[in-house]
């Protein structure tokens, strides 16, 4: 600082420390004291904006939890030979071929089992 009259940028702590950037960031981080999700980050006399406020999770929404709530429930009102189909077909990945060679039926019979059991779901959700 008293070289340049200012705080070194991060490339000078890292050339100075012969380190990576990127792990001086870290360092940086890790210093920084934790803001409470409480914490009023603004306030105009009525109402107050925390920094819980700011921090959203789209991808976990209600919608999200309980759509997957419902879906669950409807896979478990499927008989277990549906439910193993379902499970081989959309969780795991494989074929009505490779699904009809393991449960021992023909893929046909996959297919019209499967066909069913999307059917009793879109229902049930």
């Amino acid at each position: 600082m008293r070289e340049h009259q200012r705080e070194p940028d991060i490339i000078e702590l890292a050339k100075a420390m012969d380190m990576p950037k990127e792990e001086v960031v870290l360092a940086l981080d890790a210093i920084l004291d934790p803001v409470s999700l409480f914490e009023p980050v603004f306030h105009d006399g009525t109402d107050t904006v925390c920094v819980m406020d700011q921090v959203g999770d789209h991808k976990n929404t209600d919608e999200q939890w309980l759509a997957s709530i419902a879906l669950r429930e409807a896979i478990n009102s499927l008989s277990d030979r549906e439910k193993r189909i379902i499970r081989l077909r959309f969780f795991e990945g494989r074929t009505q071929m490779e699904v009809a060679d393991e449960i021992h039926i023909s893929q046909a019979q996959v297919s019209r089992l499967e066909k069913g059991a999307l059917e009793h779901i879109r229902k049930r959700i």
